[in-house]
C-alpha cells in the first residue's frame, strides 16, 4: 500500500471509531488510541511512522488556532493567574520531579533526565479539548485546563531545547536560559499579533469567498512558520493569532463566509485529531521492537512509575497554588476572595493526558552526540517511556474523568452561560427596536415587514425581562426620527440583525458577556440572515 491508501484507509478507521465512541460514550481520542494499538500488532499491516516535523508543522498549529478561536479572551485574561501557575510553574515543576525520579531510580544522568521530564510534563492541548468539550464542568475550571493546555507546550519546548543542548554538548547555563525562554515566550506572542493584523487587514478585502476560506486555513502557518524561523515559540505565536482573531472575526467576514468557514473547520479539526490519536497507537509495534532484546521485561514497570510520580507531581502543586499564595498575600486574597472549590482543584489535578506533543518530541530526539558518532544516552527507552506515560495518561485518566466529574456531582452545575445568553438577548433586542425605530418603509411590503419586526422583538424584550428581572431599564426605544428608507423585507431584517450584532460586539467589549457567548449568539444571528437570503432567493 503506498501513503495515500493508508491515509484514506486511517481517515475510514477515524469515522468508524469515533462513530462507535459516540455510541459507547466515550471520548473518541481515547478508543482511536487504543484502536490504533491493537492495530499496530496485526501482522503484515504495513508500518506507519509518525514523523515529528509533520505533527509540529501539520497538525500543531491548526489545531491550537482553532482552539484559539474558540478561547474567551474575557475569561481567559480573567483566570491569567492560575493558567500562568500551571502552563509555566507546574511545567518546571513536573519536569524537576520526573528528572530526580529518572536520575534515581532508572539512573539516567541529570542533563538526559531533565530531557525526559521536559517531554513528560506538559499535558496534552488536543486530548484536553477533545475530552473536555465533550464533558459537562464548571466554566471556570474549562477555561483554566484549555489555557494552560495551550501555553504549557511553549514552556515544555523551550525547557526540552535545552536539555538537549545539555546532552548534546555538556553546556548549560541557567541566566541565559532564563533570559532566552522569555525572549521565546514575547517573541512568539509578537509574531503572533502581527501575523493576526495582517491576516485581518486582508480578509475583508479580497471579496472572494473560496480565497477567504483557503487564507482561513493557512492563517495558523502564517503565525507558526515566521516563529519558527525567528527562533521564538510558534506555539504561542499560533494561540496569540487565534484570540486575535477571534475577538475581530465579526468585523472582518460576512455571515455566509463564516457558517461555511466553522463548517469546514469543524470537519478539518476532527479529522486532524482523529490522525493525530491513531497515529499515536500505531507507534507501539515500532517502538516495542527499538527496546533493547531481553530488557523488555526489566523497564515494562518504569512507564507507571514516572506515570505515578508526574500525577503525584500535579497533586502536590495544583492545592498548594489555589489555597497557598492567598494565605501569604493578602491582596490575592482581595481580588479572589471566594476560594476554588475542593472538587474543582480536584478535577484540575487529575486532567493531565499527555499526548501527541511529548510522542512526538521523544521521536525528534537526535540519534547522537555532537561528534556524530556517540548515540544518544537512552534515546528508545525514552521513546518508550513517553509512549507508556500516554497510554496511562490519556486512556486512564481519560476514561475515569466522566466518572469522578459524577462521583464529585459537577455535571449538576448551572449552565453558568445561561445569565449572560439572555441578558445578551434581551438587550440585543432592544438594540433591534431602537434600530427599527430610525428605519422608514418605501412601500407596502417593508411597512408591513416593519410591523412584524417590531412585533417580533417586543415579544423577545418581554419574554427575556421575565427571565433575567431587569433592575434597570435597558436601553430605551425609539431614538427619533427616521434615518434612512427601507426598500424592502430584507432590508428591514438586515438592519435588525446588524443592530443586535452591534449591541453584542459592545457587550463583550466592555466585559459583559464572554467571547464564547458572543460567538453562540452571533452564529444565531448568521444562520437567521442566511435563512433571510435564501428565502429573499
Amino acid at each position: 500500500m503506498n501513503e495515500t491508501e493508508i491515509i484514506l484507509g486511517l481517515l475510514l478507521v477515524v469515522a468508524a471509531v469515533a462513530w462507535v465512541a459516540n455510541r459507547l460514550r466515550i471520548p473518541y481520542p481515547i478508543l482511536l488510541v487504543i484502536g490504533g494499538l491493537a492495530l499496530s500488532f496485526i501482522p503484515r499491516l504495513p508500518s506507519v511512522n509518525l514523523k515529528p516535523d509533520h505533527v509540529f508543522l501539520l497538525f500543531l498549529p491548526p489545531i491550537l488556532y482553532y482552539a484559539g478561536l474558540q478561547t474567551s479572551w474575557r475569561d481567559f485574561r480573567a483566570n491569567i493567574r492560575p493558567i500562568a501557575l500551571l502552563a509555566v510553574g507546574l511545567v518546571l515543576f513536573t519536569t524537576l520531579a520526573v528528572a530526580i525520579a529518572a536520575h534515581v531510580i532508572i539512573g539516567m544522568s541529570w542533563a538526559t533526565s531533565f530531557v525526559l521530564g521536559a517531554i513528560i510534563s506538559p499535558p496534552d492541548a488536543i486530548a484536553a479539548t477533545a475530552i473536555l468539550q465533550r464533558l459537562r464542568v464548571p466554566r471556570r475550571v474549562v477555561t483554566i485546563l484549555e489555557g494552560e493546555s495551550l501555553v504549557n507546550d511553549a514552556t515544555a519546548l523551550v525547557i526540552y531545547r535545552f536539555a538537549i543542548l545539555a546532552v548534546v554538548s555538556g553546556k548549560f547555563s541557567l541566566p541565559w536560559a532564563s533570559v532566552q525562554f522569555v525572549l521565546v515566550s514575547v517573541g512568539g506572542v509578537i509574531i503572533g499579533l502581527l501575523a493576526g493584523m495582517i491576516i485581518a487587514w486582508i480578509r475583508p478585502r479580497l471579496r472572494d469567498s473560496s480565497v477567504e476560506h483557503v487564507v482561513s486555513l493557512l492563517t495558523p502557518y502564517a503565525a507558526y512558520l515566521p516563529a519558527e524561523w525567528l527562533h521564538v515559540s510558534g506555539v504561542l505565536a499560533v494561540v496569540t493569532c487565534g484570540i486575535y482573531i477571534a475577538r475581530r472575526l465579526g468585523r472582518i467576514t460576512t455571515a455566509e463566509i463564516r457558517l461555511r468557514a466553522w463548517a469546514v473547520w469543524d470537519t478539518v479539526i476532527f479529522l486532524l485529531n482523529g490522525l493525530v490519536f491513531i497515529l499515536i497507537g500505531l507507534q507501539m509495534s515500532n517502538i516495542v521492537k527499538q527496546v533493547p532484546a531481553g530488557t523488555l521485561s526489566q523497564v515494562i514497570g518504569w512507564p507507571v512509575i514516572i506515570s505515578i510520580v508526574a500525577i503525584l507531581a500535579r497533586f502536590a502543586w495544583v492545592p498548594t497554588v489555589a489555597y497557598l499564595p492567598p494565605v501569604l498575600f493578602p491582596v490575592l486574597r482581595r481580588l479572589d476572595p471566594v476560594p476554588p472549590p475542593p472538587a474543582n482543584v480536584f478535577i484540575v489535578a487529575w486532567t493531565q493526558m499527555r499526548g501527541v506533543v511529548s510522542l512526538a518530541a521523544a521521536l525528534a530526539l537526535p540519534m547522537t552526540l555532537a561528534d556524530g558518532i556517540t548515540p544518544f544516552p537512552y534515546r528508545n527507552l525514552i521513546v518508550f517511556l513517553t509512549f507508556g506515560v500516554i497510554l496511562i495518561t490519556l486512556v486512564g485518566q481519560g476514561l475515569t474523568l466522566p466518572a469522578i466529574i459524577r462521583a464529585l456531582r459537577l455535571d449538576r452545575v448551572s449552565n453558568e452561560h445561561a445569565d449572560e445568553e439572555n441578558t445578551a438577548r434581551y438587550l440585543a433586542a432592544l438594540a433591534a427596536i431602537e434600530r427599527l425605530d430610525t428605519l422608514g418603509a418605501n412601500d407596502a411590503a417593508a411597512a408591513a415587514a416593519l410591523q412584524r419586526a417590531r412585533a417580533e422583538y417586543d415579544e423577545r424584550i418581554a419574554y427575556y425581562s421575565r427571565t433575567i428581572n431587569p433592575d434597570r431599564d435597558g436601553p430605551g426605544a425609539g431614538a427619533g426620527g427616521m434615518l434612512m428608507t427601507c426598500n424592502s423585507s430584507e432590508d428591514v431584517m438586515r438592519q435588525a440583525i446588524q443592530a443586535q450584532r452591534d449591541m453584542l460586539g459592545r457587550l463583550r467589549d466592555q466585559g459583559v458577556i464572554g467571547d464564547d457567548v458572543l460567538r453562540h449568539l452571533e452564529h444565531e444571528l448568521d444562520h437567521e440572515e442566511a435563512r433571510m437570503l435564501d428565502a429573499a432567493h
